[in-house]
């Protein structure tokens, strides 16, 4: 005799509900695109009706922008943490450079790009990105201006350095989406070159500090 047991459905705390769709979302955003964030296509990630999520974000759009803004946020936050990090700022500067511009990080400079494309069409996106960009000038001025305050660094306008350092990056971010092809060392390294200079360090200074901290057993 065959017999069949429904499956209890598990009715999560809305918190947690909420962060399981964000997660869903921004895996989705990351590898696919932001276009592909859809309320049927995550709902279809988490094997629940389309309704549940709508419920969550009546908005397919408010949901874009929040997979974009999670997947920023985490980024910054593992970049250039609020509360600082170990080491110098000198030496988390040179760490900062050293992931931004390496493979780990393709994924999320892929996103920038598509995100900043988008938001030319979609309010609520174009808010989300200028406010992720405007965490991002303040995290990286903020370890500028402590390193010029411990004697580390020297610039008469934080801003600007801060701002030139993370044009250079977000040109080598753009590389990513153009192909595999590898660039001169020397473009590789512009965003340390463009930062030692700009910070009064000597040429190489950067890279010389990451080699000693990662000889040293820290995270490089």
């Amino acid at each position: 005799m065959s017999s069949s047991v429904q499956r209890k459905r598990v009715r999560k705390d809305p918190a947690a509900r909420r962060a399981e769709i964000v997660a869903a979302a921004t895996a989705v955003a990351l590898a696919e695109g932001l276009e592909c964030v859809t309320l049927r296509r995550i709902a279809e990630e988490l094997d629940v009706r389309p309704g549940l999520i709508s419920h969550y974000f009546p908005s397919v759009e408010d949901l874009v922008a929040e997979a974009f803004g999670s997947a920023a946020t985490a980024e910054i936050d593992a970049l250039l943490p609020a509360e600082g990090g170990e080491g110098t700022s000198a030496e988390r500067l040179a760490r900062f450079l050293a992931r931004t511009t390496g493979e780990a990080y393709d994924a999320i400079s892929r996103l920038w790009i598509n995100a900043r494309h988008l938001s030319r069409y979609r309010d609520v996106l174009r808010e989300r990105v200028a406010r992720q960009e405007t965490v991002w000038r303040a995290r990286l001025e903020k370890l500028i201006q402590e390193g010029v305050e411990a004697g580390e660094f020297r610039t008469d306008d934080s801003l600007v350095t801060t701002l030139q350092i993370l044009v250079v990056l977000d040109g080598l971010g753009a590389d990513t989406n153009i192909g595999e092809e590898d660039l001169p060392e020397a473009v590789v390294r512009m965003a340390f070159t463009i930062a030692e200079r700009e910070l009064g360090l000597e040429a190489g200074e950067l890279s010389r500090l990451l080699a000693g901290t990662t000889a040293d057993g820290g995270s490089g």
